[in-house]
């Protein structure tokens, strides 16, 4: 797999989990890497010295935050090339006692976050005519969640968008992809009972849950040269479960 180790990536959410598995790998094949973050500085800024990336505070949903993030890191940094939107949360309760506040800001992290950082940072990819976005998605998306109807939402629109943008961007040699990670062994199950946990387990083919590193290795694939005709589509990450 061929990739342009000069690239630098922006990863949102990149210091827990998911992102910090991405962060880590874009980081080990020699990408310059950004990593956001909205909590747990110190997590952050110990990670990003750990692997000589630079960390930022941001809250996505915020369009000043962005725009002055976009600002920092091209003037200090330079174009952003590799986008990974992995920045996320969700609120769970069945609809009909989810807030309207919580409502809105699992939307505006999860999905106006993607808009308005894409947005601000695509015109250095057309610019270069070469570009990667990628988003997290969710099997929520896919199938939904019960319980989690603002975050399947969400995430459902993710995919849209990927699609579109992929549409777009074809022109300038910018793609857009989405990966669909399914059930992954991170801080987020370790708060899940184990009852629960077995019956999650049962519903994967692979009958186990994924590692952020196999998630991280799909979304280092996807900013290769490699994978330079791949374009609109979502990479289920999830064990087999995903069937529809």
């Amino acid at each position: 797999m061929e990739t342009d180790t000069t690239r630098q990536a922006l990863v949102t959410g990149g210091n827990r989990g998911i992102g910090e598995a991405i962060s880590r790998h874009l980081a080990g094949i020699g990408m310059k890497v950004a990593l956001t973050y909205h909590s747990r500085r110190q997590e952050a800024e110990a990670l990003a010295e750990e692997i000589g990336a630079r960390s930022f505070a941001l809250d996505v949903g915020k369009a000043d935050q962005v725009r002055e993030l976009a600002r920092r890191i091209e003037d200090e940094l330079g174009p952003v090339e590799v986008l990974v939107h992995n920045a996320g949360m969700t609120h769970d309760a069945p609809l009909a006692f989810i807030k309207e506040e919580h409502w809105d800001s699992v939307l505006d992290v999860n999905l106006k976050g993607p808009f308005l950082l894409t947005r601000a940072l695509l015109k250095g990819m057309i610019r270069q005519r070469w570009g990667r976005v990628i988003t997290l998605a969710s099997a929520a998306g896919v199938i939904g969640h019960a319980g989690q109807t603002p975050y399947s939402a969400a995430k459902g629109g993710l995919i849209a968008f990927t699609k579109s943008l992929a549409l777009e961007l074809a022109r300038f040699g910018v793609t857009a992809n989405a990966v669909a990670p399914g059930f992954i062994d991170t801080q987020m199950l370790a708060a899940i009972p184990e009852k629960k946990l077995e019956a999650y387990r049962g519903m994967i083919p692979l009958k186990r849950f994924g590692r952020p590193e196999e998630v991280g290795a799909l979304v280092g694939f996807l900013c290769s040269e490699a994978a330079g005709y791949i374009t609109g589509q979502t990479l289920r990450i999830d064990g087999g479960m995903i069937t529809a």
